[in-house]
């Protein structure tokens, strides 16, 4: 009789180690999953990062701050408006308040997409401000596609925001 009771008391000793056990592995192992959404870039130029880069609404008032001559090295982060059509050596980015940025790349040493218009791009160089010749300007109207009426309305030289790019990210969907 009392090698039932020590057999029931070993049993009983033995299901409630074994089910606290069980307890304590299901909480060790629970694994709180996050969902981490990473972001894919194709890469122009040289390799930059994306971290660290200003909205291009900040931007625009570092622009207004500036003056001609005055260059600042920066990265940004803004959507396309225009690409050159003739070979993709040049871009606009929309800052905000109707403004643009003229985005050239440093030595000619990369070119852009032609059908980027829209989608965000990183972009990594030195911000300044210029001023733009008639004919220059008128150069990029015709790199853009604009009519023959556009570009002869071009008459005044133009104070431009300017940005030489030494890389690009422009964002994957």
């Amino acid at each position: 009789m009392i090698m039932k009771h020590i057999l029931a008391l070993f049993v009983l000793t033995l299901i409630f180690v074994s089910c606290k056990k069980n307890t304590n592995e299901t909480q060790d192992n629970t694994v709180i999953t996050e969902e981490v959404k990473e972001i894919a870039y194709a890469s122009f130029g040289d390799k930059i990062e994306a971290d660290n880069a200003i909205e291009a609404k900040l931007m625009a008032d570092t622009y207004k701050d500036m003056t001609v001559g005055d260059s600042i090295s920066t990265k940004m982060i803004a959507k396309v408006d225009e690409v050159c059509q003739a070979k993709g050596c040049w871009m606009k980015l929309d800052i905000g308040s109707e403004e643009q940025v003229m985005v050239k790349f440093k030595d000619y040493g990369f070119f852009m997409p032609k059908n980027i218009a829209g989608k965000e791009v990183i972009v990594n160089g030195k911000a300044f401000v210029s001023e733009l010749s008639v004919e220059e300007q008128r150069h990029y109207a015709e790199d853009a596609g604009k009519s023959e009426e556009e570009i002869a309305a071009i008459t005044e030289v133009k104070r431009t925001y300017t940005f030489e790019a030494d890389g690009v990210l422009l964002k994957e969907e």
